[in-house]
């Protein structure tokens, strides 16, 4: 396993890379920073995504957990720079409850990459796993150009 920090305008974010893929991303300093080609480019990416210049990840990525965890991650991987949509949007599109979905969001191990972040509630914004919680959910969201729903 190798880990790099990127210091980014949500904080500083840690890499992870086994294999030869992505496995998780972690708010905070990696213990010890490394280098590979994958986390070189994973660095590359998060900081022009943070620059406003990137808006559509491009990464070698590894979801440990179940085959559900998976497909809730893919779902999630699909929704759009901007967009939005419900845990029961993607409840309905993979035909299981909108709380599995939200307690498998909560448990996204690449969050940004994977934007659990353009995941809400039937209401409005909920939670998020990342350091800050609702308050760095909402700038990922205003950084996009989502968070008009907040006014």
């Amino acid at each position: 396993m190798k880990t790099r920090t990127v210091p980014t305008q949500f904080g500083d974010l840690i890499l992870v890379e086994e294999d030869g893929h992505i496995t998780a991303l972690r708010w905070g300093r990696a213990p010890v920073e490394q280098d590979s080609d994958v986390l070189g480019e994973a660095h590359r990416q998060l900081a022009a995504y943070d620059a406003g210049r990137l808006d559509t990840f491009d990464l070698p990525l590894k979801v440990k957990g179940t085959d559900f965890q998976r497909a809730v991650c893919a779902a999630m991987s699909a929704i759009r720079f901007g967009d939005t949509c419900t845990y029961g949007d993607i409840a309905n599109q993979l035909g299981v409850p909108a709380q599995a979905v939200g307690q498998a969001c909560g448990g996204n191990p690449i969050p940004v990459i994977i934007p659990c972040h353009r995941v809400m509630g039937a209401r409005g914004l909920t939670g998020f796993s990342g350091a800050g919680g609702v308050t760095t959910k909402v700038a990922l969201l205003r950084h996009e150009g989502a968070g008009s729903f907040l006014i």
